[in-house]
């Protein structure tokens, strides 16, 4: 954009798809019109020019602006986006800051944070507000989006997903018959009926889900389908560790007629990390010594499924993290709870809502997931209170979800 092209932008005031912004305001304030925009067509946003189309310019340099844009557009949105960045210069030396946001932005519904929660915001005329229900679900039809977990990944197709895992699913865990190797067609079929491939114009591709369950490299389009798993010595990270791994690959193992797991996923090498690194606990008994686990499996199990099922996969970039340390173990998931969960609900065992449906019902058919939402309650609290008689921590922090189980009851 040159400057003349500028100056009749600002010229023809505020619009639909034209908004004038300080930056000097909240990173919320800017998120919130980048968010609205996008929803919409797309936009510019204008920095250093006040509501009545003074040029005031920018407050901080060209590289600062930048940078502090990019920072809101990654930090302040979901999903996160990398906006076009432009400056121009004015005959008087200010300088106006240009952001680019696209039409056919595929993320939509765009949410922008508000303190603690993340909200939709839409573009009314010159102003942006708050999406009522029916327009927020609006956007999601406009997006062709029912759930992110079965969303197209690109450049991906039947051959991005492993043959031998699919097989194993539709034809031992679910006791049906499957397709010969060879047919193709037949196996596009089964995959879209399935959701495990999804219709993108011409193509099938990989779904989201697909991809986490059975994808033969899935961290090659979705980098952050993994698990970062570290045990540290102490109570606190620090440098020094015990163990560490970077945990990739398909979600689900390969298991025997028998149920038993002969070529592991990313779940059971998490728990396996956890079983191999968390400790015993030891105490005497009518004169004899006795040894035990210092967790259940159970609830270590338990807190890893429930990570890798209801994560918010929308979020890029970061892993789901299980951090042992020598008095408890920690399984840290990306992004809040989904809508009408609490961790009361889930004390309760009365949760229904899944924020990864697909991904929940097919743990379910290997087991991974108990029915009627009663895992937490059943696997991890009473558990936990069984094996050492402590009380788990669930803990719903700004961006992410905890839980905490305690190796030994803590000191009061």
């Amino acid at each position: 954009m040159n400057k003349t092209e500028l100056l009749e932008l600002i010229a023809n005031g505020e619009n639909s798809r034209v908004e004038f912004k300080r930056d000097d305001v909240h990173p919320d304030s800017l998120a919130t019109e980048i968010a609205a925009l996008l929803n919409l067509e797309g936009g510019v946003i204008l920095l250093g020019v006040e509501d009545d189309g003074r040029i005031a310019g920018l407050t901080r340099s060209r590289a600062q602006a930048e940078e502090w844009v990019m920072n809101i557009a990654r930090q302040n949105l979901q999903p996160a986006i990398i906006p076009v960045w432009s400056s121009v210069t004015m005959d008087d030396g200010k300088i106006i800051g240009i952001v680019e946001l696209p039409a056919d932005s595929p993320g939509k519904p765009y949410k922008a944070r508000r303190g603690n929660a993340w909200v939709t915001f839409i573009r009314v005329g010159s102003t942006s507000r708050e999406a009522t229900r029916e327009e927020e679900g609006r956007l999601y039809q406009s997006a062709r989006l029912v759930r992110y977990e079965i969303k197209p990944v690109p450049d991906t197709d039947f051959q991005s997903l492993d043959i031998t895992r699919l097989e194993n699913y539709f034809g031992v865990v679910l006791k049906r018959s499957v397709p010969d190797r060879e047919d193709v067609e037949a196996w596009r079929q089964l995959l879209l009926n399935s959701d495990l491939l999804v219709q993108a114009g011409e193509h099938a591709c990989a779904s989201v889900a697909g991809l986490l369950l059975f994808g033969e490299n899935p961290n090659r389009r979705l980098p952050q389908a993994g698990v970062t798993a570290v045990a540290f010595p102490g109570t606190e990270k620090e440098y020094n560790t015990i163990d560490e791994e970077r945990i990739r690959g398909p979600l689900v193992s390969v298991v025997s007629a028998r149920g038993r797991a002969v070529d592991k996923g990313v779940i059971d090498r998490a728990v396996d990390f956890v079983n191999r690194n968390m400790g015993s606990m030891a105490w005497l008994e009518g004169g004899r010594r006795r040894r035990k686990k210092a967790l259940p499996l159970d609830a270590v199990r338990e807190a890893v499924v429930n990570a890798v099922a209801h994560r918010d996969y929308a979020r890029e970039g970061t892993d789901i993290e299980v951090a042992l340390y020598a008095n408890r173990l920690e399984v840290i998931s990306p992004g809040r709870l989904p809508n009408g969960v609490t961790v009361e609900k889930m004390k309760q065992g009365v949760v229904r809502v899944a924020r990864n449906e697909l991904l929940k019902e097919i743990l379910r058919d290997y087991g991974y997931v108990e029915h009627y939402g009663m895992g937490v309650r059943n696997r991890i609290i009473e558990s936990m209170r069984a094996h050492n008689a402590t009380e788990p921590d669930l803990i719903e922090e700004e961006d992410r979800f905890v839980v905490r189980l305690w190796k030994e009851r803590r000191q009061s």
